[in-house]
Formats: structure tokens, sequence, C-alpha cells
């Protein structure tokens, strides 16, 4: 694919040292399995894909410190912008304080799960293809997993050779929120969602791609297969990944350490950053604007009207709206709706960028046999012309066996359901 972007080579870098990773370790004792707090999936896509979710116990240990979660500010009308900034500064200069303190996050063992989506063919053929393709898809910070659908789609009417996706989601976005509320931390280390990724990959994903039904707790799979896949990769599977900013991240940060798991990557203008300047301030606003946030309606559809009256969600396409009403909110005890994503939480993982800078720093030690496709936005705003550079640098920083492609007409939230066929289709 020809890229936008022309070879660039780096010259920004960070002052963070990458730290080393830490080991996954077994839970001890029984795992007691939590009850579900939303209802099971039971539609499909298309007529031709059945839908399932499904839950995992999170990495353990956790690199993310167990800290009090700070008490939701008040929001307000009269605050002005540079007061929205000052909160976000306040919030993200306390998770640097408790980096430089020296903690270790080796020692928080506290049980968390992970949910994801299962969307499997139901008529695959399987002597097509003996290592079919398989799609994983991580949301970007604030999103549940199934905002992807809208592209799914898109995408599957128009290519058919996917067996099986899977709809990854972070321990306090989404569903994964809801299983989470007690044991959410104060802070978050990015780094926790790449492990998290690691271990489903590893230790969880199925090793055949099934069209049966599959349990709600998936098993773990012997210790055997998981030691094998981190040398050779997976047996029966080809694993394509897509992620989204915060996801691009994560999922990047994963393959850096386990790269033997994945074929190629679609980074969506993946936020694997240096955070100077531009970036540590305009971060700064939107850490505060988020703790500001709105997070309760008294029905769906108030929801759906206050979004469309949003600059930013006005300007989506409907039917990704709507998944975001349906599956980012759920029903309070009160009757009222509300974000399954706290505010506090979705700040939290913004006002913590430490592992993009040390993704970052070890970027160009990717491994090269993962072709890497970074998809770009390019329509005009103070961020992308800020960050052009940056971003221009950021798709060359493993430059072997990587293209780029710019979306002139979008900003940080691509729409990308064109790419993905394209690239998919030249696998």
């Amino acid at each position: 694919m020809t890229s936008s972007y022309p070879y660039t080579p780096t010259t920004l870098r960070t002052s963070v040292k990458p730290r080393p990773w830490v080991s996954f370790k077994p839970h001890e004792g029984h795992v007691k399995i939590p009850p579900l707090p939303f209802k099971p999936r039971s539609d499909d896509l298309l007529g031709t894909y059945s839908i399932s979710t499904h839950i995992i116990p999170a990495a353990n240990p956790r690199v993310t410190p167990s800290i009090p979660v700070p008490e939701p500010l008040p929001r307000s009308s009269k605050r002005t912008e540079r007061d929205i900034k000052n909160l976000g500064l306040e919030l993200m200069e306390q998770q640097v304080r408790q980096g430089e303190d020296g903690y270790s996050g080796v020692t928080d063992e506290r049980l968390l799960w992970n949910c994801v989506n299962r969307y499997v063919k139901k008529d695959r053929e399987v002597k097509v293809r003996t290592k079919g393709i398989t799609l994983f898809l991580v949301h970007a910070t604030g999103f549940p997993k199934e905002i992807w659908e809208t592209h799914l789609y898109y995408l599957l009417a128009a290519c058919g050779i996917i067996d099986e996706i899977w709809s990854w989601e972070s321990v306090q976005h989404g569903n994964s929120a809801l299983l989470n509320k007690q044991n959410l931390s104060g802070s978050f280390d990015w780094t926790d969602n790449a492990r998290d990724i690691a271990n489903f990959l590893i230790n969880y994903m199925p090793e055949e791609v099934e069209t049966s039904s599959l349990p709600i707790q998936l098993h773990r799979i012997p210790a055997s297969i998981g030691e094998s896949r981190q040398k050779s990769g997976f047996s029966s599977r080809t694993l394509v990944v897509a992620g989204h900013s915060f996801g691009g991240c994560s999922v990047t940060l994963a393959a850096l350490h386990f790269p033997a798991l994945f074929s190629s990557m679609i980074l969506l203008d993946a936020m694997i950053d240096t955070y100077q300047e531009f970036t540590w301030e305009h971060t700064q606003y939107l850490v505060g604007a988020t703790l500001m946030r709105r997070d309760q309606w008294p029905s769906r559809e108030d929801a759906l009207r206050a979004f469309k009256a949003s600059p930013m969600f006005s300007a989506w396409h409907p039917d990704v709206l709507r998944l975001y009403v349906n599956f980012g909110l759920y029903e309070d005890e009160s009757g009222c709706v509300r974000l399954k994503t706290p505010p506090i939480h979705e700040a939290l993982v913004l006002a913590n960028p430490r592992a993009s800078r040390e993704t970052w720093e070890l970027m160009e030690k990717l491994d090269e046999k993962i072709e890497l496709l970074w998809i770009l936005p390019g329509k005009p705003s103070e961020d992308v012309s800020m960050l052009a550079e940056l971003r221009k640098q950021r798709a060359w920083r493993r430059p072997a066996n990587s293209s780029n492609i710019v979306f002139k007409s979008s900003g940080h939230l691509v729409d990308s359901s064109g790419v993905l066929q394209k690239s998919l289709r030249e696998l």
C-alpha cells in the first residue's frame, strides 16, 4: 500500500526509561466467578456471525498501584477553560508523583475481570483455509467494545475472509467496569491493559475456531499451549489486530513482548507518543474536561438527544452513536441511565501516559515480521496541525514492513472501515 507520509526519520525522543515486563502469576486458591451485571447477547451480525460475551480473569499481579479512587468533582458551567486545564494538570501530576515515589507495582493481586465479545462465522468452511483470519479489536479510551460493530457491518458485508472476531474491553470500560466496580484503583497504568491483552491471547483464546457456543467464563488453556504460542504463535489462527488510540498503544506494547502472536497490526492513530509540549498541554485539558463529563440521564433517549447536541458526538455516524448509547450506558438503581465507564476512570487513563512514552522508545525494536498499517487523521484542526510532525515520525518509528494512510476528512476518531477492508484483502 502506498503511504501518505513519506519516510520520516525519528528526531523526537522521550526521557523515560522503559520498565521491565512483569510476568503473569495465576491467582491462588478458588477464583469466584462474579454474577454478570449485563444481559448476554442473543443477536447476530448480518445473519452470518453469532455474537457472545465472555469474561476472563485479568492479569495478575497488577502494575497499577492500588489507591483510593478520587471523589467525583461536582459539575459546573462556571469553570473556565483555564480551570478545566488546571484540574487535568493536578490529576496528571498526581499520577507522575506516584511513579516518582518508587512504586514497584508488583504486590497488588486484587482480582479484576476483562470482558470480550466474540463474533464467529456460523457456516465456517474448515477445509477452505487451515489457518484462517482472526480479527482482534482494541478500543480507545472511553468506548465500549461494541463501538466497532458499525465498522464490522460494512467490513463483513464486503470482506468474507474473517472466521472469527474478538472485541476487547479494558478493566474500567463498559461491561468490564460493571464487573470491577468495587475493585478499581484510583490510578491506571496502560501497561496493565497490555498485560491483560497478552494474558487473554496466551492463556484464554481458544485453540481452534469453533462454531459451537463457548462458556461465559473462558477456560484457561493448557500451559504447554500457552508456552508454544509465546514462541511460535497460534497453530490454527492468523491474528490481525486493529487498535485505536489508547488501545493501539496497549496492543503494540503487548506485541513488543510477544511478537510471535501477531501477524499484522492496523493502528488507528495509536497514542504512542513523546508527550512533549503541545501533547502534554492538550492532554491536561482533555483530562479536566473528562472529569467534568455528564454521566447520568433520565433515559437512553434523553442521553441520545444530549449527545446529538454535542459538537463532538453530533459528528459521529448515527449508527455508531446509537451503539454508544445502547452499550456504553446502563440503568442504575434509580432507573436512570449512567455511563458504564465512569468519568473519573476515563480521566485516569488519559492522565497516566507513561506507558505510551515507553512504547515510543521501544517501538523501533518491534519484530519486522509484523506488518504495520497506520491510519492517521488529516482533517484540519489544532490537534492535527500541531501533531503533524509527531504523527509522521510515529508512522515510521519502525520503518520496515510499514505503511500509512491519512484520512483527510477525519480527526482522531477515524472512520476506517474502507481501509480495513482493503488491508484485509491484501493479507
